[in-house]
Protein backbone atom coordinates (compact mmCIF):
# COMPACT_ATOMS: atom_id res chain seq x y z
CA UNK A 1 0.00 0.00 0.00
CA UNK A 2 1.09 3.52 -0.77
CA UNK A 3 -1.06 6.52 0.08
CA UNK A 4 -1.48 9.96 -1.47
CA UNK A 5 -2.47 12.62 1.06
CA UNK A 6 -4.72 15.42 -0.18
CA UNK A 7 -5.43 18.86 1.29
CA UNK A 8 -8.16 20.48 -0.81
CA UNK A 9 -8.56 24.24 -0.95
CA UNK A 10 -10.65 26.45 -3.20
CA UNK A 11 -7.78 26.91 -5.69
CA UNK A 12 -5.11 24.42 -4.59
CA UNK A 13 -4.65 20.75 -3.85
CA UNK A 14 -1.73 19.97 -1.55
CA UNK A 15 -0.23 16.51 -2.06
CA UNK A 16 1.92 14.26 0.08
CA UNK A 17 3.01 10.65 -0.32
CA UNK A 18 3.71 7.87 2.11
CA UNK A 19 6.87 5.82 1.90
CA UNK A 20 6.51 2.17 0.94
CA UNK A 21 6.46 1.11 4.61
CA UNK A 22 3.69 3.64 5.41
CA UNK A 23 5.77 5.13 8.19
CA UNK A 24 6.61 8.55 6.79
CA UNK A 25 4.39 11.13 5.08
CA UNK A 26 6.38 13.51 2.90
CA UNK A 27 5.15 16.71 1.24
CA UNK A 28 5.11 16.22 -2.52
CA UNK A 29 3.67 19.14 -4.46
CA UNK A 30 0.77 21.56 -4.80
CA UNK A 31 -1.58 21.51 -7.76
CA UNK A 32 -3.33 24.74 -8.76
CA UNK A 33 -6.70 25.13 -10.45
CA UNK A 34 -9.34 27.77 -11.08
CA UNK A 35 -11.65 28.23 -8.13
CA UNK A 36 -13.68 25.06 -7.49
CA UNK A 37 -12.73 23.47 -10.86
CA UNK A 38 -11.45 20.28 -9.27
CA UNK A 39 -11.74 18.13 -12.38
CA UNK A 40 -8.91 20.10 -14.00
CA UNK A 41 -6.39 18.29 -11.76
CA UNK A 42 -7.60 14.75 -12.51
CA UNK A 43 -5.17 14.05 -15.36
CA UNK A 44 -2.17 15.13 -13.29
CA UNK A 45 -3.47 13.07 -10.36
CA UNK A 46 -3.73 10.03 -12.64
CA UNK A 47 -0.10 10.47 -13.67
CA UNK A 48 1.01 10.80 -10.03
CA UNK A 49 -1.01 7.74 -8.99
CA UNK A 50 0.68 5.70 -11.71
CA UNK A 51 4.18 7.07 -11.16
CA UNK A 52 4.12 6.73 -7.36
CA UNK A 53 2.14 3.45 -7.39
CA UNK A 54 -0.59 4.91 -5.17
CA UNK A 55 -3.14 2.44 -3.83
CA UNK A 56 -5.42 4.80 -1.83
CA UNK A 57 -6.20 8.47 -1.25
CA UNK A 58 -6.29 10.16 2.16
CA UNK A 59 -8.38 13.32 1.91
CA UNK A 60 -8.63 15.93 4.62
CA UNK A 61 -12.14 16.59 5.94
CA UNK A 62 -12.23 20.08 7.47
CA UNK A 63 -14.70 19.81 10.34
CA UNK A 64 -15.78 22.74 12.48
CA UNK A 65 -14.39 22.90 16.00
CA UNK A 66 -17.73 21.57 17.34
CA UNK A 67 -17.32 18.49 15.08
CA UNK A 68 -20.05 19.62 12.67
CA UNK A 69 -19.64 19.71 8.89
CA UNK A 70 -19.64 23.06 7.12
CA UNK A 71 -19.09 24.44 3.63
CA UNK A 72 -15.44 23.33 3.47
CA UNK A 73 -16.49 19.79 4.44
CA UNK A 74 -19.05 19.77 1.60
CA UNK A 75 -16.25 20.68 -0.81
CA UNK A 76 -14.15 17.73 0.39
CA UNK A 77 -17.11 15.32 0.26
CA UNK A 78 -17.86 16.41 -3.32
CA UNK A 79 -14.20 15.93 -4.25
CA UNK A 80 -14.29 12.47 -2.67
CA UNK A 81 -17.13 11.57 -5.07
CA UNK A 82 -15.13 12.90 -8.02
CA UNK A 83 -12.14 10.77 -6.98
CA UNK A 84 -14.31 7.66 -6.57
CA UNK A 85 -15.87 8.22 -10.01
CA UNK A 86 -12.48 8.60 -11.72
CA UNK A 87 -10.24 6.17 -9.83
CA UNK A 88 -10.63 2.59 -8.69
CA UNK A 89 -8.99 3.40 -5.37
CA UNK A 90 -10.36 3.81 -1.86
CA UNK A 91 -10.67 7.35 -0.50
CA UNK A 92 -10.24 7.74 3.27
CA UNK A 93 -11.43 10.90 4.99
CA UNK A 94 -9.42 12.26 7.92
CA UNK A 95 -10.44 15.08 10.25
CA UNK A 96 -8.05 17.86 9.36
CA UNK A 97 -8.96 20.46 11.97
CA UNK A 98 -6.02 22.79 12.56
CA UNK A 99 -3.71 21.02 10.07
CA UNK A 100 -2.97 24.27 8.21
CA UNK A 101 -2.23 26.05 11.51
CA UNK A 102 0.10 23.21 12.48
CA UNK A 103 1.77 23.39 9.06
CA UNK A 104 2.25 27.15 9.49
CA UNK A 105 3.90 26.60 12.89
CA UNK A 106 6.25 24.00 11.40
CA UNK A 107 7.23 26.33 8.58
CA UNK A 108 7.69 29.29 10.95
CA UNK A 109 9.96 27.22 13.17
CA UNK A 110 12.06 26.33 10.13
CA UNK A 111 12.51 30.05 9.49
CA UNK A 112 10.97 30.07 6.01
CA UNK A 113 10.03 33.42 4.52
CA UNK A 114 6.33 34.26 4.12
CA UNK A 115 6.61 33.85 0.35
CA UNK A 116 8.23 30.41 0.65
CA UNK A 117 5.66 29.32 3.27
CA UNK A 118 2.81 30.26 0.95
CA UNK A 119 4.23 28.01 -1.79
CA UNK A 120 4.48 24.89 0.40
CA UNK A 121 1.82 25.27 3.11
CA UNK A 122 -0.75 23.10 1.31
CA UNK A 123 1.52 20.12 0.73
CA UNK A 124 2.88 20.37 4.29
CA UNK A 125 -0.74 20.39 5.55
CA UNK A 126 -1.45 17.32 3.39
CA UNK A 127 1.53 15.54 4.95
CA UNK A 128 0.09 16.27 8.42
CA UNK A 129 -3.25 14.80 7.28
CA UNK A 130 -1.51 11.74 5.86
CA UNK A 131 0.67 11.35 8.95
CA UNK A 132 -2.45 11.43 11.15
CA UNK A 133 -3.94 8.66 9.00
CA UNK A 134 -0.79 6.53 9.05
CA UNK A 135 -0.49 6.77 12.83
CA UNK A 136 -4.14 5.82 13.16
CA UNK A 137 -3.72 2.80 10.90
CA UNK A 138 -0.99 1.38 13.11
CA UNK A 139 -3.60 0.31 15.61
CA UNK A 140 -6.61 -0.95 13.63
CA UNK A 141 -8.77 -1.42 16.71
CA UNK A 142 -8.20 2.13 17.85
CA UNK A 143 -8.80 3.36 14.28
CA UNK A 144 -12.47 2.32 14.39
CA UNK A 145 -13.03 4.15 17.71
CA UNK A 146 -11.67 7.54 16.56
CA UNK A 147 -13.42 10.32 14.69
CA UNK A 148 -11.85 9.39 11.35
CA UNK A 149 -14.08 8.19 8.58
Amino acid sequence: MRYLGLDLGTKTLGLSVSDKTNTIASPYKTLHFKENEYTSVLQELKEIVEEKEITAFVLGLPKNMNNSLGFASERSLNFKKILEENFSLPVYLVDERLSTIEAEKILLSSDKSRQKRKKVIDNVASSIILDTFLKGRKNENEWEKTNYQ
